[in-house]
This record gives C-alpha cells, structure tokens and sequence, in this order.
C-alpha cells in the first residue's frame, strides 16, 4: 500500500549491524540470532536483504569495529549501502537501490534503536515507503547516565509508538520474528 508507484516488492534492511555498534547492546546475541533467522527466511523467499553500513569518527572504515558482526555475513549479490547519518536515506544510494529492485515496503531490524533505526523508519515513512519494525530484532546500548530510558524502556517504547504510526496511503507496525510475512501486509 506505499505511496511509491510500480513498487510491489519488499525488502529486508539491515542497519548497522556492526561490531563497534552492537559490543554492548542489551540482548545482543538474542538480537543477532533473530536477524540470521530473517536474513536465512528473507534469501530462502528470494526476498533482497540491503545492508548498511555506519561510518565515521568512531566507525572508521576497514577497523574491526566498522565490520558487521561476524554471525552476520552480507552475500555479494546483497546491497550494502554505507552512511555517515542516522537515517539511512540521507546522502546514499539506498532510495535508487530499493527503487530498483521496486521495493515499496521495508522490514527494518537492526541498530541502535534510539538512532539509526528510529530515523530511518521516519526517513522511509516519509519518502512514501511502508516500513515494519521488527519488534525483537533491533536493540540499542544503555545511554541512562545521559538521562535515556535504560535500553529495554527504549526498545519497548519505540515498539509502542511504531506500532501506532498512521499516514495517508502507507502502513507502518512492528512485528516480531516468528511472525514476519514478507509477502504479506505486516
């Protein structure tokens, strides 16, 4: 139902699923077991499975902390798409990638929850796009000494509200692992 004209498809994106950004993410192997199931179901159902890739000060490209997680393994035919913003869309070819394989709704797991995954769920939502979030495979690190919810209350909340998000012509909601349709409506 997106908004974006001739694009019936669906895709699996995986945001920053990285080594310097997962080390200390709540529930991380739990997270990282759930995406390998999706990424096994997305390629078993020919399903694409776009990755990007964070980069900057911290996530310096080529370092063992810019890799993504070693469970975790991109196939060549896969889309990576490397960012330097929280949202996903913002200065990379992701738009012209889904585009071309005329992806209109996107199955969003990944990192961190309060950042990079929050905005692009935003970034894709208002550029026309369905967008699910996949409600136990994304996670974030503790931020509570700089007064953020512990990362269970941020993870819970942004399941909350994206479970919620309304717009003309697009549909939103989360969905958890066990439950993702990729051909279906959720």
């Amino acid at each position: 139902m997106s908004t974006l004209e001739n694009r019936p498809n669906t895709a699996l994106i995986v945001i920053d699923v990285q080594n310097g950004v997962v080390a200390s993410a709540h529930e991380r192997d739990a997270v990282i077991a759930n995406i390998a199931a999706l990424v096994e179901k997305a390629r078993a159902e020919a399903v694409p499975v776009v990755w990007v890739q964070h980069e900057d000060e911290d996530l310096v490209r080529g370092s063992t902390d810019w890799q993504i997680v070693p469970e975790l393994a991109p196939a060549d035919t896969e889309p990576l798409v490397e960012k330097h913003y929280g949202d996903s869309f913002e200065a990379t070819p992701l738009e012209d990638v889904l585009s071309g394989l005329g992806v209109g709704r996107l199955v969003v797991v990944g990192a961190q929850t309060d950042a990079c995954v929050r905005s692009t769920l935003h970034g894709a939502f208002v550029r026309g796009y369905d967008a699910t979030l996949v409600s136990d495979a994304h996670t974030t690190e503790d931020h509570s000494e700089w007064g953020a919810p512990p990362p269970a209350q941020v993870i819970a909340h942004t399941n909350l509200y994206w479970t919620y998000q309304e717009a003309p012509g697009r549909t939103a909601g989360t969905v958890a692992t066990a439950d993702v349709d990729f051909h279906g409506a959720a």
